[in-house]
């Protein structure tokens, strides 16, 4: 049988887009089932504030009249601002949400890509990417034997080879921490978190999710000072600002997010959000029937067994410094005790983080957690 690929652009066709991983990993135990109107969102221009700076390719991978696969190649325009020394840069293109029945339906697919990026000038690729660097970036190559939390990826295992047979190399590694979070941290800690409870100068504070926009405009300024320098940093615009507001505002607790203080001045952030993968898994992509009645009850008051911390920061005037690091620890500690308190928690994951980050690596491996899944970002020339 022939495989066919075709670019598609139809409001139907991002439908049938959308449901490809759901044959994909129909027998994966460890597949959470994204809600489909949040996954169409992220693939439709209107709905989506990522494409101000984006222009997007969908490819389907047809064979006997049957789906078998599908890729998306992009380009983002802040991307190729950047110095190449961050990740990216002039001429390079990106591909990601790809999902594939065979190793010869993944290379007819990243074929087309490659092909789509070149025709836009591009001479590099790097993926996968699904879509915008703050979405999935990364493939999962360990930790295949647990479920994805909110906002992170999951993969076939077969993927890794087959990318990597196809020419590109690992050019960033992301890693999560996980840990017991209803263990105190170790002595050491604690010292350190005392200290900073008796410095004057020190306010951890809880945001105030009644002024919603004045506390998300603090975190995006610390949040744009502090990952300015990283690997792949976009700044995030307005639009998506918006959109992420709107996304999360829902799984927004006051207690689970904190704002450190310094002589009166937000110097760093902690944002901890429940892990609604875990209410999302059993509606199996749907909030019919009555998928929404669980899903509202569940945000009223949710009790979950993960939470996952998906971003910190700390201005940069003060990284590196002991500061930063006992500001780090007031604010996890803190949070860990809301977690398990209010929340039922038991776990916590903290990333990703980035491979060359020693700062949070070292803050993650001090308080005894490990890693459990690594995240290969790859790239390959398109000569």
């Amino acid at each position: 049988m022939t495989v066919s690929i075709r670019p598609i652009s139809s409001k139907r066709d991002r439908k049938t887009f959308v449901d490809v991983p759901f044959s994909i990993y129909a027998n994966d135990p460890h597949w959470v089932p994204p809600l489909k109107t949040e996954a169409l969102g992220l693939i439709t221009p209107e709905k989506n504030g990522w494409y101000s700076h984006a222009k997007v390719q969908l490819f389907l991978a047809e064979e006997n009249g049957k789906v078998v696969g599908r890729i998306s190649a992009h380009l983002d325009t802040l991307a190729l601002e950047m110095s190449p020394e961050q990740g990216f840069g002039p001429g390079v293109g990106f591909w990601g949400l790809m999902d594939a029945t065979r190793e010869d339906v993944f290379r007819a697919l990243l074929s087309a890509a490659e092909g789509w990026l070149r025709d836009q000038g591009m001479t590099r690729a790097v993926g996968p990417v699904s879509q915008s660097v703050w979405e999935e970036p990364g493939l999962l190559v360990q930790g295949f034997d647990q479920d994805p939390t909110i906002m992170m990826g999951h993969a076939r295992p077969e993927y890794q080879g087959w990318i990597e047979a196809a020419g590109y190399g690992v050019i960033k590694q992301l890693f999560t921490y996980e840990l017991d979070i209803t263990q105190e941290f170790p002595p050491i800690v604690q010292r350190i978190i005392k200290s900073g409870e008796k410095n004057e100068r020190i306010r951890i504070r809880e945001v105030n999710k009644a002024k919603f926009d004045e506390e998300a405009a603090i975190i995006l300024s610390i949040l744009n000072d502090a990952w300015s320098d990283n690997w792949g940093f976009i700044p995030l615009t307005p639009p998506e600002v918006k959109d992420v507001g709107v996304k999360l505002k829902p799984i927004v607790f006051n207690d689970l997010i904190r704002i450190a203080e310094l002589d009166g001045k937000p110097v760093a952030f902690m944002i901890t959000l429940p892990d609604l993968n875990e209410a999302i898994k059993p509606l199996n992509g749907s909030l019919l029937p009555f998928g929404w009645a669980k899903l509202l009850l569940w945000l009223r008051a949710p009790k979950v067994r993960t939470m996952r911390v998906p971003l910190m920061g700390v201005v940069k005037e003060l990284q590196a410094s002991r500061m930063a690091s006992q500001l780090a620890f007031m604010m996890i500690e803190y949070i860990r005790r809301a977690s398990v308190e209010r929340y039922g928690a038991s776990r916590g994951e903290i990333g990703w983080i980035l491979d060359d980050n020693q700062g949070m690596r070292s803050i993650a491996e001090t308080i005894k957690s490990d890693v459990n899944k690594t995240y290969n970002v790859y790239s390959r020339d398109l000569g």
